[in-house]
């Protein structure tokens, strides 16, 4: 009996143990593909703050998004880690956590991390508007962020940077030269340098606000986000498009009823190794059952799906592009 007892204490000590290492490592899977439309890392990346705005490392060693509080009052980059063949928990980025920094964009071989801040930039501490800064990553930690210069960066709105595998720099921003309210400009990356930005054409860009546009490698597709358009679902679509053989842009499509909702649906990003789609969607799930008790108010205003913004994905197939 003695020895029963014994063995019944170690077994329980094992199982808290497994359930103590089990809380520690964070499973999460962005090699395989998505089998459906979900949340992504429910309840360790999603949560009922707001998530949006998310991207994978070349290596697939680091996810950075952004985190928000309920209101987006205050914003910061998130990094998690693999490393030991387990993933960190979320935690702020070093050189995050005072401005409202969104919208990371990781170069191509994952050593140089752009994002839009509203820091202040060029030395004027009255700037507060959005800009597009790099950091390099040294010794696992970013570097001191650097703004890009003022052919990209004005006293506008400057919002989600996009790279292609060539460099052109892809980005949001409210300019003379734009054809609509907000509007997707492209800045052509030569010898070293980038030239003056210039609006994506009319099949992208209307009178209405197109922004937030994830650019493939070989600038062969786009996808994008777009509010005021009529055959739009609501708050805002996701929109693609697709080059031609001759390299123009097609006239962009809405996303459907299976990626968009009637909610916002925006900042898009393409894992091109595992075919994965990821998107932010400020969705609501539940019923509309009334109300019983105030429990039952608390109980959904902090559901994940609670109406501020989640990161979702889908396999990139369900999207029916055909690339030439």
């Amino acid at each position: 009996m003695k020895n029963e007892v014994i063995i019944s204490i170690l077994f329980m000590l094992y199982l808290a143990g497994c359930q103590i290492d089990k809380d520690d490592n964070v499973i999460i899977d962005i090699k395989e593909p998505a089998q459906s439309l979900s949340i992504f890392g429910e309840d360790i990346l999603s949560t009922p703050l707001y998530e949006r705005d998310m991207a994978i490392s070349p290596q697939f060693d680091e996810i950075i998004y952004t985190l928000g509080d309920y209101k987006q009052n205050r914003r910061c980059l998130v990094a998690m880690k693999y490393k030991n063949g387990n993933w960190s928990k979320p935690e702020i980025l070093n050189i995050s956590g005072t401005y409202h920094d969104i919208e990371p964009f990781f170069s191509h071989d994952g050593n140089r991390l752009y994002f839009a801040s509203d820091r202040p930039i060029f030395g004027d501490t009255t700037r507060n508007d959005y800009n597009i800064w790099y950091s390099d990553r040294n010794d696992g930690l970013w570097s001191e962020p650097v703004a890009l210069d003022t052919i990209i960066n004005t006293k506008q709105n400057e919002y989600f940077p996009s790279l292609s595998l060539n460099g052109n720099l892809y980005f949001t921003s409210v300019r003379e030269n734009g054809i609509g309210r907000e509007d997707i400009f492209i800045s052509k990356f030569v010898d070293g340098k980038y030239l003056s930005p210039s609006p994506l054409s009319s099949e992208i860009n209307t009178i209405s606000y197109e922004f937030n546009a994830f650019i493939s490698l070989e600038e062969d597709y786009i996808i994008f986000s777009s509010f005021g358009r009529e055959d739009g679902f609501g708050g805002g679509d996701l929109y693609i498009s697709v080059k031609d053989a001759e390299g123009n842009w097609a006239q962009a499509r809405n996303l459907g009823s299976k990626i968009n909702s009637d909610k916002l649906d925006y900042c898009p990003f393409v894992d091109a190794e595992s075919h994965n789609f990821y998107f932010t969607s400020e969705r609501i799930s539940g019923s509309r059952n009334k109300l019983e008790t105030i429990e039952d108010l608390k109980n959904s205003g902090n559901s994940i799906e609670n109406g501020f913004g989640n990161i979702y994905r889908v396999s990139f197939n369900e999207l029916n592009i055909n690339v030439k």
